[in-house]
């Protein structure tokens, strides 16, 4: 309600002070008019400015009072002749006054649409403008002015940038040479493939450079740079590049897998050949008596390990062409004592002491004694590796002990060096490694085989002061629980 009455006041007060203004413009004419008496009858020409003034500044509805005041003021002060030109002469002013009116109404009209566009056209630039990076120059190269998407970008103040060189901000930039460029503007080639960004705290970001050079109110030159921070596209072109890497793993993986699986079908023959040669040879030797029993403990401990190698290769294929296999209940004492000499021997190699603590009550678990066994070598290699140079006595440990009774952990420790946590997401990728000639599987085919007995490999620090590798095993129930 009162927003109405404010509303009809200020209305009805346009109108007075429009009728008002109708009145003074008339009087005005009418003053003015009498000055020119001594020259002629100018009649209603000094009327044309009252009804023009007041069309300008006014409605139509003052207009039109304007045109009636002229009129009433022209036949009352002006000796009639006739009575005929007298109405054609008012009715001639009234259709020219009103004429002239609706045009300068029209191109009040076109001039406030036209000033409306400026303005949003105006405020659109002022947007972009806002949230693009633009630094102003004079010709020495120094910074006169930051727009706030710049100071947001360097974490620099206006003030703070003011008549510094912006070659500390952009190591490189020479205002000489951009002066040299001319008015014509364009982007700023660097030095390198992109300019180099620097923040008060150190940190450093690239950049692109669009410039241009106008004069300044004195006809200064200066410069004009529009920046643009090219962080988000070398995230994005770092990650493409990765993408590809990793596509390239993947297509390596699938042909492993079709190598393996042509390894497993070709050596499968010569291996079994072999096993079954050593066999005869072993049945032939203890006939004859030709060799002792150690001779013929080291025929049998061939003849495994040739049959434990066709076996390898043949779960190795399973892993990369995702084949299933199920779990049996195994002892995990007799699968770590199983390969307990070619762990030693890999420890012997390096000149690294290989020790077992593996509790053998309780230890009943579901596994896959082969692929078992196979991550367990990965692991003590991988460990053995990491500390052969690095220790003055290396030490690799295999824990295994019961947690719960649904657990039973395996650890793999040692006193290395250990692994640093920028390189822990990293180790278990297909690919992946940190050493001269390796193909980057072991640890990936480790954890592979990890997960497919319902565990999990994790890394941690070990109390030996190097990297722990450990994971768990779904326990069987006891037989005489069962």
């Amino acid at each position: 309600m009162d927003h109405t009455l404010r509303l009809a006041g200020a209305i009805s007060r346009r109108r007075w002070s429009g009728l008002v203004l109708a009145l003074v413009a008339v009087a005005g004419a009418v003053g003015f008019r009498s000055l020119l008496e001594g020259l002629g009858q100018f009649y209603y020409l000094p009327m044309l400015p009252a009804v023009l003034i007041t069309a300008l500044l006014s409605r139509r509805a003052a207009t039109a009072l304007a045109v009636i005041l002229s009129i009433t003021v022209n036949l009352t002060l002006v000796p009639r002749e006739s009575l005929s030109d007298a109405v054609t002469n008012a009715a001639l002013f009234a259709a020219v006054s009103w004429i002239l009116a609706e045009i300068c109404w029209s191109l009040q009209s076109r001039t406030r649409d036209l000033s409306r566009q400026l303005a949003d056209k105006d405020a659109m630039l002022n947007t972009a403008l806002a949230s693009v990076p633009v630094v102003t120059l004079n010709g020495a190269g120094e910074v006169r002015h930051l727009n706030p998407a710049a100071t947001c970008l360097f974490g620099l103040s206006d003030a703070d940038a003011a008549g510094r060189p912006f070659a500390d901000l952009a190591p490189g930039f020479d205002a000489a040479a951009v002066l040299a460029k001319g008015a014509s503007g364009g982007p700023l080639a660097a030095r390198d493939s992109h300019w180099t960004g620097l923040r008060p705290d150190g940190t450093s970001f690239p950049l692109s450079i669009q410039y241009g050079v106008a004069p300044d109110a004195d006809g200064h030159p200066h410069i004009a740079l529009c920046l643009t921070d090219l962080s988000r596209w070398h995230a994005a072109d770092a990650q493409a590049r990765e993408l590809h890497a990793q596509l390239n793993k993947v297509w390596r993986l699938n042909s492993l897998g079709e190598m393996a699986a042509t390894l497993a079908h070709e050596l499968n023959q010569p291996l079994s050949a072999a096993a079954t040669y050593l066999h005869a040879s072993q049945v032939d030797m203890e006939r004859a008596g030709v060799l002792g029993d150690s001779a013929l403990r080291t025929v049998e401990l061939a003849k495994g390990q040739l049959l434990r190698a066709g076996k390898i290769i043949r779960r190795m294929r399973e892993l990369l062409t995702l084949e299933g296999r199920a779990l049996d209940r195994e002892r995990a004492s007799s699968m770590v004592e199983d390969v307990a000499p070619i762990l030693t021997m890999i420890g012997s190699s390096k000149a690294v002491a290989i020790r077992l603590e593996i509790a053998a009550d309780d230890d009943a678990v579901q596994a896959e004694r082969i692929q078992f066994q196979q991550a367990m070598v990965n692991l003590v290699r991988n460990a053995v590796e990491a500390v052969n140079d690095h220790a003055a006595a290396p030490e690799v440990v295999i824990f295994g002990r019961p947690i719960s009774d649904r657990h039973y952990r395996i650890s793999v420790e040692d006193n290395g060096p250990g692994i640093a946590d920028d390189q822990i997401d990293r180790i278990f990728q297909p690919m992946t490694t940190t050493k001269t000639g390796g193909m980057g599987l072991g640890l990936s085919v480790t954890r592979t085989i990890v997960e497919r007995h319902g565990g999990r490999l994790q890394v941690s620090r070990s109390a030996l002061g190097g990297a722990a590798f450990s994971f768990n095993l779904n326990r069987e129930p006891s037989v005489e629980n069962a």
